[in-house]
């Protein structure tokens, strides 16, 4: 599902995506942020997928402005998108969208929310790009290729001790119902590090690893449209990308640890506390 960073020496040894994969996805993240951007701040239609889960009108017309989109530009590509019924397909191409994360930030007008949309080729994550429409930024990745915001290169941080760092993460929505809620890792985090946030878009969160806002995150019970282009904008900004117990990132599992690298062993090991605690 997910291939740590490499560094070939040539552009064209590299080259793994089409351009017109690569051009398209752009298009349909521009277009599903501006769905995000013209509407929001407006009243919302709500409706609830669980207690605290909700999706608005809005998530349903960025999807299905992407989905469209996308089934236009390749009607042989399967989707799997967050609102709807996963179109499969024989194509050695899946799109993997999240149209409005962060959308319980939206729905109460809070200013931080994106969309995420990756493409995957034979099960590999080998293009990805989000989009926050309220700050016209752009992150982008390519397999081999690394990552860029609005075309900047971009770099993790270099803090080297967890006690120096800025962590970010989030709580599932049974965390109401749910003994293992994450809220464990935060109280063993919060013991070792300079401070942590919670922001509402874990799409973003991996972005803001991946260009050094973050130092790291951890979060459990994601689903794979939250998490499979951030993934690999981290890894292609030099960082790491696990599971919460060291091994290599697979977006199905629902758990990810991404960090600088410098302090990935660290995180690792405090995550190990949270499942003694739990044992």
């Amino acid at each position: 599902m997910f291939l740590t960073n490499s560094n070939p020496n040539s552009w064209e040894e590299r080259t793994i995506v089409d351009k017109h994969i690569i051009q398209a996805g752009l298009e349909a993240v521009k277009r599903g942020g501006a769905v995000l951007r013209d509407n929001f701040g407006k009243a919302q239609k709500i409706s609830y997928k669980g207690k605290l889960d909700l999706v608005t009108d809005t998530d349903c017309l960025s999807e299905d402005t992407i989905v469209g989109f996308l089934k236009r530009e390749f009607p042989e590509h399967g989707i799997l998108a967050e609102e709807r019924r996963e179109i499969q397909s024989r194509s050695a191409y899946r799109w993997i969208l999240d149209p409005l994360d962060g959308t319980t930030n939206f729905a109460h007008g809070y200013p931080f929310f994106c969309v995420s949309l990756a493409c995957e080729l034979n099960s590999e994550i080998v293009w990805g790009a989000v989009y926050d429409p309220l700050r016209d930024e752009l992150f982008t990745a390519e397999l081999q290729q690394g990552a860029e915001l609005n075309g900047t290169p971009l770099r993790v941080s270099t803090t080297d001790d967890i006690g120096q760092a800025l962590l970010c993460t989030g709580f599932p929505y049974d965390v109401q119902e749910s003994d293992d809620n994450n809220l464990n890792h935060f109280e063993n985090f919060i013991k070792v590090c300079r401070a942590i946030r919670r922001d509402g878009s874990a799409a973003l969160d991996l972005c803001y690893v991946a260009m050094g806002r973050f130092d790291g995150f951890w979060e459990m019970k994601l689903n794979p449209w939250d998490i499979a282009a951030g993934c690999l904008l981290v890894a292609e900004s030099g960082g790491t990308v696990t599971n919460f117990d060291g091994k290599p990132c697979d977006i199905t599992t629902g758990e990810v640890a991404a960090s600088n690298s410098r302090i990935h062993a660290e995180m690792v090991r405090v995550l190990s506390l949270g499942r003694c605690d739990t044992a």
